[in-house]
């Protein structure tokens, strides 16, 4: 329902600049001013409308690259390929790279 409101209330102000037009009142600073607020207000509702068709999924034609993702089959292959074991030098033990310390610091006499 809020779809119908919206178009009929989008179509409405573009009546109006019809009007505006045909009487010749377009060429006055009313006049135009009144053709931009009533395009404004056309846009408005029109947008709205724009969403209401969006999310109902009524566009989805208009987003190319999704329906061109979800058109084409994906084809994977599951190849297992054995590979040669590399040979590593041993490993250092762990406390080699600390640096040492005395058990028992020295304390300085003052």
């Amino acid at each position: 329902m809020m779809l119908v409101i919206s178009i009929v209330m989008g179509i409405v102000p573009l009546l109006g600049i019809a009007w505006t037009i045909a009487t010749g009142t377009v060429t006055t600073v009313d006049g135009l001013f009144m053709s931009l607020i009533l395009l404004t207000l056309s846009a408005v509702f029109f947008l709205n409308a724009y969403w209401e068709l969006r999310d109902r999924g009524a566009l989805a034609f208009l987003d190319k690259k999704k329906a061109a993702a979800a058109a084409t089959p994906k084809v994977t292959t599951n190849v297992t390929t054995k590979e040669t074991p590399k040979a590593t030098a041993p490993a250092a033990p762990a406390n080699a790279a600390l640096p040492k310390k005395d058990p028992k610091p020295e304390e300085s006499e003052s």
